[in-house]
């Protein structure tokens, strides 16, 4: 007869991520052990690994929820019916910050630690990531048609995007004098804002 599955399985689930996130954002997901997860969640390892199968599964949870989150607000503001690229973007922003608030763990475990996945898990993840810059691509083009004569700008215009995002959680104090919407509005005037004034160079031919 099959184990019946207790009706907090999930949140004790959701727990232990939490406290692997901490350790993992710490001391990295090679510098922690599963004994010092157990002992973060005042359990045994028999216990954690009832939860999950590996260490590596636990690692695959906490990144594939963080990025699930982003792509499903992603995905919402993507399909707004009558916004302007201009609006999807700032309202992606806007998303994204108030998401990263309380978030660092997670956000420092997805870029530090990636591949320490197994191959077939990276690629989950690296997909998932590449929908999202792929959304950012589009909107920038829109928002900026002249570089779609320099494709080789859309992306790391995407990936400058980004780079000012991703990096909030290391000194971004949601208790500081700047709010998380006001720090997203000078984002989105920086970026939309730029953008629609960049003066897009010709492509010059090689010699």
């Amino acid at each position: 007869m099959a184990r019946t599955q207790a009706s907090d399985f999930n949140d004790r689930r959701e727990f232990i991520i939490e406290r692997a996130l901490q350790l993992y954002a710490e001391k990295g997901f090679l510098g922690a052990s599963v004994a010092d997860l157990a002992t973060a969640c005042k359990t045994s390892k028999s216990l954690i690994y009832h939860y999950f199968p590996s260490k590596e599964d636990i690692l695959f949870e906490a990144m594939d929820s963080h990025i699930k989150t982003l792509s499903n607000a992603a995905s919402g503001i993507a399909g707004m019916d009558g916004a302007s690229a201009s609006d999807k973007l700032n309202a992606l922003i806007h998303a994204f910050m108030h998401l990263y608030v309380g978030a660092a763990a997670r956000h420092k475990v997805l870029i530090n630690e990636l591949y320490h996945l197994p191959p077939n898990r990276r690629d989950i993840i690296v997909g998932r990531q590449r929908r999202l810059i792929q959304l950012v691509v589009d909107l920038v083009a829109d928002i900026q048609p002249q570089l779609k004569t320099r494709p080789e700008l859309l992306r790391p215009a995407a990936m400058l995007f980004y780079g000012m995002l991703n990096w909030t959680h290391t000194w971004f104090d949601p208790k500081g004098p700047a709010s998380v919407d006001s720090i997203s509005e000078l984002m989105s005037d920086l970026m939309i804002g730029g953008l629609k004034t960049l003066p897009v160079p010709s492509k010059k031919t090689r010699r």
